[in-house]
Parts: C-alpha cells; sequence; structure tokens
C-alpha cells in the first residue's frame, strides 16, 4: 500500500488535535471560566430556552406621515405659483386637494408630479386632485421600511450582547426575534418599542403654551409635551433631524448623568449654522414627539457635538444612548405575540439528541464490526473523531445548534460510514481478483475516490441550497450537514487510511480482515 509521507501524517494528526481541542468545551463543566475564543457550541432558542417576539411594523403610520410631509410640500408648491386652492387635506393613504380653474389644475398637477417619485396624480369629476404613490412605489416603500427596521433591530439586539438572535421577516410587515438564552423580554420590548426619532425645533417664544391651547397657534409651529408634562410651542419643521448623528455616549456632567451627541460632517456644519444664528433662543430636543430638553443656545457649537441633559439616571441615560446609537425605526414596532420557551424544555430536547446519537453510534458500530471486523473497529475510531471534528469546527465558527442540527449531527454519522464501506467492498473485490494484500488495500483507497467524492458533492450541493434558500432552524440543519460531509469526508478517506497503513507496515498480514 502506498506509504504516507511524514509531513501527510504530521497535517493529519494536527488537524484531529486541533478538532479535539476545540471541541472540549462543549464537554467542561464551568464554560462561563473559559476564555471568549474557546467556547463551546452555541445553543439556540429551542435548546436553550429563550424569548421569541413576533413584531409587526406599523406600516401605515409611515405612510401617513409621508402624506403629511406631501401635504406641506404641495401647499408651498400652490402658494410659490400663486394657484388658487381649497380643501387641501392628507389622508391615510393619499393627499386631495381641489382647484377650481381648469389651467391651474393642470399647472398644479404637473408640479405635484415633481414632489417625490413614484407619485401619481388622479383627477376627479369636481376637480379635485387626488396625490398619492403608484402600487409599485408602495410596495417598495413596504420593503424599505420592513428591512430597515430589521437592520434598526437588529443593531439594538447587538447592542445587548445577546448570543446567536435570530432576526429575520415574516410576512411583509411582521418580524420574527428569537433571544436564545433571555427568559425576560420585558427589557427588549421597551427597547424595541421605542421608535427613537430624534429631531431639534426651535422654540417659539412669539407663543406660550396656554396661548397655543386656546388656539392662538402660528401655522410653522406646534404644541408638544415635555417629559415632564409641561408644553413648549416649537417650530413645526425641525432646522436638524436624527438622522445626522453618528455617536451618542452616556456620560457625567456635574455629576449628573447625561448623554453626548456628535453629527456627521452635514449635520455638524448645520448645528453650528442654527446655533450661531440663535443664540439666546432655546433649542427644543424631540424625542418620539416629546421634548426631553430644552436649553438655552449660549454660544455657537461649531464642533459638530452637543450634550443632552435632562432628568436621567445612569440605566435611562444608557438606554437613551442605546437607541440614539442604533437608529430610529422607520416605523413604530407592535408585540404581537411573545412567546418564553423555559430551559427545562430545552434540556429535554438536548437529551433527547444525545439519546438518538447514542443509539445511532452504536447501531453503526455494531453493524461495521459485524460486517467487517477489525477495519470495522478502525471505522469506529474515525467516528469518533468525525464528531469531534464536527463538534470542534462548530465551536470555533461560532455556530448556533438548533434542534434540527442535532438531526443534522445524527444524519452525517449515519453517512460517515458510507465512504469506508466503499472502500471495504472494493478492497474485498481486489482480493477475490487475487491481489496482494497492500495492492488491495491500495486499491480500495484509490479506485472508490470519484465515487465517494461524487456522493458527498451532491449532498453538500443540497445543504447549501437549503442555507440560501432556508432560514432559522433549516438554516441549522444544512450547516451542521455540510460540516458533517467535509469532516466525514476526511475522516473516512484520510484518517481510515493513515490506521490501516500503519497497521499493516506493523503486522503484514497476508490477509485483509474483511
Amino acid at each position: 500500500m502506498y506509504k504516507l509521507s511524514k509531513s501527510r501524517v504530521m497535517i493529519i494528526l494536527a488537524i484531529c488535535v486541533v478538532g479535539i481541542f476545540f471541541a472540549i468545551p462543549n464537554v467542561i463543566g464551568n464554560k462561563d471560566a473559559l476564555p471568549s475564543w474557546w467556547q463551546p457550541v452555541n445553543l439556540g432558542l429551542d435548546l436553550q430556552g429563550g424569548s421569541n417576539l413576533l413584531l409587526e411594523v406599523k406600516i401605515d403610520d409611515v405612510v401617513k406621515e409621508r402624506m403629511a410631509s406631501i401635504e406641506d410640500s404641495a401647499r408651498q408648491l400652490l402658494r410659490e405659483n400663486r394657484i388658487r386652492y381649497k380643501k387641501l387635506t392628507a389622508g391615510d393613504t393619499s393627499v386631495s386637494v381641489k382647484i377650481d380653474n381648469i389651467s391651474s389644475r393642470n399647472k398644479a398637477a404637473n408640479l405635484f408630479k415633481n414632489i417625490d417619485s413614484g407619485i401619481e396624480v388622479v383627477e376627479d369629476d369636481d376637480g379635485t386632485l387626488e396625490i398619492k404613490y403608484s402600487d409599485v412605489e408602495m410596495n417598495k416603500l413596504k420593503m424599505r421600511v420592513v428591512e430597515q427596521s430589521i437592520e434598526i433591530v437588529r443593531r439594538r439586539i447587538d447592542e445587548l450582547g445577546t448570543k446567536e438572535p435570530v432576526i429575520q421577516s415574516q410576512g411583509s410587515d411582521r418580524i420574527v426575534v428569537q433571544l436564545p438564552g433571555l427568559q425576560n423580554p420585558e427589557y427588549v420590548k421597551t427597547l424595541l418599542g421605542k421608535t427613537a426619532k430624534m429631531s431639534f425645533h426651535l422654540v417659539d417664544s412669539r407663543s406660550t403654551a396656554s396661548e397655543a391651547k386656546r388656539g392662538k397657534l402660528a401655522a410653522s409651529s406646534k404644541l408638544a409635551q415635555g417629559s415632564a408634562g409641561e408644553y413648549y410651542v416649537i417650530s413645526r419643521k425641525p432646522v436638524i433631524s436624527g438622522e445626522n448623528l453618528v455617536d451618542a455616549q452616556p456620560s457625567f456632567q456635574e455629576g449628573e448623568p447625561v448623554v453626548s451627541f456628535k453629527f456627521n460632517s452635514l449635520g455638524g456644519k448645520k448645528f453650528g449654522e442654527v446655533t450661531k444664528e440663535n443664540i439666546g433662543e432655546r433649542l427644543a430636543i424631540v424625542l418620539d414627539n416629546e421634548v426631553i430638553s430644552a436649553p438655552t443656545i449660549q454660544s455657537a457649537i461649531l464642533g459638530g457635538s452637543g450634550i443632552i441633559s435632562g432628568n436621567f439616571t445612569v440605566k435611562s441615560a444608557n438606554d437613551l444612548a442605546l437607541l440614539l446609537r442604533s437608529g430610529a425605526l422607520p416605523a413604530p414596532l407592535e408585540v404581537l405575540e411573545e412567546r418564553t420557551v423555559g430551559a427545562g424544555l430545552g434540556a429535554d430536547s438536548i437529551k433527547a439528541g444525545v439519546i438518538a446519537s447514542i443509539i445511532g453510534l452504536i447501531a453503526i458500530v455494531v453493524f461495521m464490526v459485524a460486517a467487517y471486523g477489525l477495519f470495522g473497529v478502525f471505522t469506529t475510531v474515525a467516528v469518533f473523531m468525525n464528531l469531534f471534528l464536527m463538534l470542534g469546527i462548530l465551536s470555533f465558527m461560532g455556530a448556533t445548534l438548533t434542534l434540527p442540527g442535532i438531526a443534522g449531527i445524527i444524519l452525517t454519522i449515519g453517512m460517515a460510514v458510507d465512504a469506508n464501506v466503499l472502500i471495504f467492498e472494493r478492497m474485498r473485490e481486489e482480493v477475490k481478483n487475487g491481489r496482494s494484500t497492500k495492492d488491495a488495500a491500495e486499491a480500495g483507497f484509490t479506485e472508490a475516490w470519484t465515487t465517494i467524492l461524487d456522493s458527498n458533492l451532491t449532498t453538500l450541493v443540497a445543504a447549501f441550497v437549503l442555507f440560501y434558500f432556508g432560514t432559522g432552524p433549516v438554516r441549522g440543519f444544512a450547516v451542521t450537514l455540510a460540516v458533517g460531509i467535509a469532516t466525514s469526508m476526511f475522516t473516512s478517506v484520510t484518517v481510515t487510511r493513515l490506521i490501516i497503513t500503519s497497521w499493516l507496515q506493523k503486522y503484514k498480514p497476508t490477509k485483509l480482515p474483511i
């Protein structure tokens, strides 16, 4: 039989040792004492327990907000072009305005189409123009809102340090959030329930809150409530929005918790101009339509950064900084379903999976030893090595093991001996044809390799398809299946060949024990 070189033997042994090394944390009791780079396989929600939230993206609120913005733009266009109109109102999905003059109506319709991409203008019989998004543009808008919401939710969850959360869309307007190991989701619900839309508005010093409540309010201003229950009259249009924020961190000022923030270059320029031109005026900081602070501008702030002060605790300052860092949700989220999976159920699933694995392993060992004798024992060693390598690779990758993932491991245990069966049967055929022991063993490995490669590649392709198109548990199954195929090909061919080569060189048998 072909003699393996020392370098090849060392590479094979090194791979096996590294695989065992990374698999060891899975059998250690106190995992908290281990370094972060040497951790066991992460357990999914169905094994570790945790929380499952189903969120609905309130897309209708975004559409209403867009319609309000279109209403403001339409009013400005009509005034700039001196077009007489009446009954300009924003509805849930459209903006309507009545223009009696036909020429003016046609001119206005052309102007409205340039407000935003995908705008349609429909004329009714009574001279009313209806401004709305086309169906194609509306679908694109909804998709963008859901995608942005998923990204913001992911950022907020990642800030919490939750291991391997599952965040994915479900249907057209829902998001599934799975948090393994988190048994109390109330804090997460609080964070996800806040839209965190921040904006800066100048306080209107010309009007008081009491006058605004009586209806004496300029069209460019609005009444906003503060966090302590007081009211402010602020400009309707923000002077700068939170979209320009790039960082927010909790800090202390004069012993009190505050939140420091920083703008990007564009936001810093706007912020500097606003503070320079309005020294002595108050600037209201609005978060989710609530004024959290309204300090007086003492001097121009040109560095692009500032401080948000208020009645913060250390925890509330941390939470606000987290929300601002992760960005504002494009739409509010509503919790439709909340489910908590107990750790006991996960432990039962793990126990059932381990029992199934042991039974499958015993059945394979018994079959291989009964069918191939000593070579069956060699295969058993390779199967155990395959398990260690699988666990080692999954641990090194930081993969999440779910119940379907355990099914993938059990499946690969059964598939691991397929290659050895092909090799040993080829050896038997060569022995029957009169070839020597070493030549028959060599032929078994070389001649069966093509068949082994073809059969495993087709399964590997199926695993990649499952991973690409699947979600959640299906991906977990695909990952363990792909890793199992790779390790079984290595152990079935390389490790088994090393063992048989060593045995042949030491004992020099005249007959193969198969």
